[in-house]
């Protein structure tokens, strides 16, 4: 892979990620338009467009579940490591969901391209 489609596809990853976090006011539209856009960015085809949605959408969770733990144990010590922990598993299941549709409109966003 070229330096150049290897720096788009980050760069689609990256913002998907962004449009993911500002989307997510709107539950199916929002990781699928995200993932529309990073696939459309990434270039590549159906496969990398795919993979640049899918990745946007479980990086977001990866990273709001890390903020969550150390959040909440931080505010509410040992029951905020529980609460944390409750509510990253519960992120990591809705992180199947974005990056799921993330994929959807990655590879929409790679047979357009």
């Amino acid at each position: 892979m070229s330096s150049k489609k290897e720096g788009s596809f980050w760069l689609a990853v990256a913002v998907g990620f962004v449009l993911m976090v500002v989307l997510g006011f709107a539950p199916v539209i929002g990781p699928l338009v995200a993932g529309l856009i990073a696939g459309l960015i990434a270039g590549g085809g159906v496969w990398n467009g795919g993979k640049a949605g899918f990745l946007s959408g479980l990086l977001g969770a990866v990273i709001l579940s890390a903020l969550a733990i150390i959040g909440s144990t931080f505010l509410l010590g040992v029951f905020g490591l529980v609460a944390g922990l409750g509510i990253a598993t519960a992120l990591i299941i809705l992180a199947l969901y974005h990056a799921v549709l993330g994929l959807i409109g990655g590879v929409v966003g790679g047979l357009l391209r």
